[in-house]
């Protein structure tokens, strides 16, 4: 056995092949992590905006506000009325707000999970 490279020039196809399948899963798995922080921070962007524009008493009739209006529903949609108070801008603020904070808590936990694996 000698130390002479038998092909000069030529990698071997052990190392590389480990090497570079292992840095693209690396870099599908980040970019599976931002998607998901992303998906996240969207949706508790919306569920934000919307009680904004309930507390700032936007117009309801407007395209964009019923736009707002129409996703946070649908994001909070298993949050909805589960506090239930007699000031309406504490009540949007919690059923909209518990749902943001859990989208963001659950996205950007599953998100980091993804970078440590």
């Amino acid at each position: 056995m000698s130390n002479i490279d038998p092909v000069p020039g030529y990698q071997t196809h052990d190392r590389s092949a480990r090497s570079d399948r292992s840095v693209r899963q690396q870099a599908a798995t980040r970019r599976t992590a931002l998607a998901v922080c992303t998906v996240a921070d969207v949706a508790a962007g919306l569920l934000g905006l919307w009680i904004l524009l309930f507390l700032l008493d936007a117009n309801q009739a407007n395209v964009f506000v019923e736009f707002v209006r129409g996703t946070a529903d649908r994001l909070a949609w298993w949050a909805r009325d589960i506090f239930t108070m007699d000031t309406e801008g504490l009540r949007v603020a919690l059923n909209y707000g518990l749902p943001a904070v859990l989208y963001l808590l659950i996205g950007h936990g599953i998100a980091a999970r993804l970078n440590r694996a």
